[in-house]
């Protein structure tokens, strides 16, 4: 198909609006002057480019039956107030809603959007009303996402965002990130425009929500980190935005990249969870959902195969034991997916995790594993850089164990400083 600038475009309408009878007779009180300024607009809006500034990766409902099911998130008759932390800022917001892994139809009943004050009120003057496609009340398919209409709302970077859920129904929570290091609120009633919540509940996962994007230029960006706890901020001070994702967005601010956060606790590269759900679905089967469709996204970091390692072997789960030659299969998968669609991705050497309290989880046969992981990750070429967090928190005396002054105790997990520790040691010359 012939393609024409702009002016060449409306040039061929005005000039078919004056020759042609049939379009006459459609529009027979619009002034041909006014033809200009009804187009504009509309061409303008589907050139808008979004970009990813917040996202959380979402895990399977837990069962309805079992010990895990004391674990459920159920509301009725609620409003849902959730606090997400952005990283580039903007003037035209949207949000994406989720139901992944929901078995129900999910309805919203009203949604609203505003920056916070602090705790669960927000300001008032910025609260907006969420449409979608027109209208203020959707219902989500089973395992569906749906955007937010526009909301046009000055969003700085790196501040507090508020998305207000109203559920009329007994709603099992859907898309849901479990351990989300924030506090996130619920009271009864539609609240969602309320600027105090009246006798809030507190829980601390995000539900039914999977991201935040900007309408941006096209020199601004999204960069996926994408991994397991590390990534996700397991031990990092909550409420805090202490995460290393959140630590190396404000330091590739001023490279116009947004940062979002997709790690997801005990998640491994090779397989689903074994009995605890919360780990999500492999990140083989988690990385269209979780990278590839991500508004706007050029680069991944992967932060993923401790777990592979970790959670299996003869105290574990020996059927599901893998060793370095399956879990560099599958970061070699990961890598062409991505490069398949044209990002850049980086792969990030695997922690140390010498004397971990997690029983069964640390063997010196999977330390071997590890660092020929490790060594994999830094010669082999199949990344497009290497941010080696290996050597950013290892203990220098004994580099199969964490920094002290970075352990959050368990010896397996950063504490905040060495998850800023880790932040800093990535080269901002790989982002270009």
């Amino acid at each position: 198909m012939k393609r024409f600038s702009f002016p060449f475009v409306f040039h061929s309408i005005y000039h078919r609006a004056t020759k042609i009878p049939l379009f006459d007779t459609l529009t027979p009180v619009l002034p041909r002057a006014a033809l200009f300024f009804t187009i504009v607009p509309q061409l303008a809006f589907a050139q808008t480019r979004w970009i990813a500034t917040w996202g959380a990766a979402p895990s399977p409902q837990f069962p309805s039956t079992g010990e895990m099911e004391k674990a459920k998130l159920v509301f009725s008759n609620a409003t849902v107030r959730e606090i997400v932390h952005v990283s580039l800022g903007g003037s035209q917001i949207r949000v994406r809603l989720s139901n992944a892994f929901g078995k129900q139809p999910v309805q919203i009943a009203s949604a609203h959007i505003a920056l916070r004050a602090k705790g669960a009120s927000i300001r008032q003057d910025s609260d907006h009303t969420l449409t979608f496609s027109g209208e203020r009340s959707i219902t989500i398919p089973p395992d569906a996402i749906l955007l937010s209409d526009p909301v046009s709302l000055t969003l700085a970077p790196e501040s507090d965002l508020v998305v207000s859920l109203y559920l009329p129904d007994r709603t099992e929570a859907g898309g849901i990130h479990y351990d989300a290091r924030q506090t996130n609120y619920s009271t009864e009633g539609d609240r969602t425009g309320v600027a105090e919540l009246p006798n809030p509940s507190s829980f601390s996962s995000w539900v039914f929500l999977a991201g935040v994007d900007i309408a941006a230029p096209n020199s601004d960006s999204t960069l996926v980190a994408f991994g397991d706890s590390i990534t996700d901020g397991a031990a990092s001070t909550k409420d805090a935005n202490h995460r290393w994702p959140n630590f190396f967005a404000s330091r590739i601010q001023s490279r116009h990249v947004a940062v979002i956060d997709e790690g997801i606790g005990g998640n491994r590269v090779l397989r689903d969870p074994n009995q605890n759900i919360a780990f999500g679905i492999s990140a083989l089967a988690r990385f269209d959902r979780d990278v590839l469709a991500q508004p706007g996204v050029k680069y991944v970091v992967v932060l993923e195969g401790i777990n592979d390692l970790g959670h299996a072997g003869p105290d574990l789960f020996p059927s599901e034991q893998a060793n370095a030659s399956d879990i560099i299969a599958g970061l070699k998968q990961l890598a062409a997916r991505a490069h398949e669609k044209g990002l850049k991705i980086y792969g990030a050497t695997l922690t140390p995790f010498a004397g971990t309290v997690f029983k069964g989880y640390f063997s010196e046969a999977k330390e071997t594993q590890r660092k020929a992981i490790n060594q994999w990750i830094r010669a082999s070429g199949a990344f497009d850089g290497v941010i080696d967090f290996d050597k950013a928190t290892q203990d220098p005396a004994h580099p199969d164990h964490i920094r002290p002054d970075f352990d959050s105790g368990d010896h397996l997990h950063p504490n905040d400083a060495g998850y800023q520790a880790m932040a800093k040691a990535i080269d901002l010359s790989l982002f270009r």
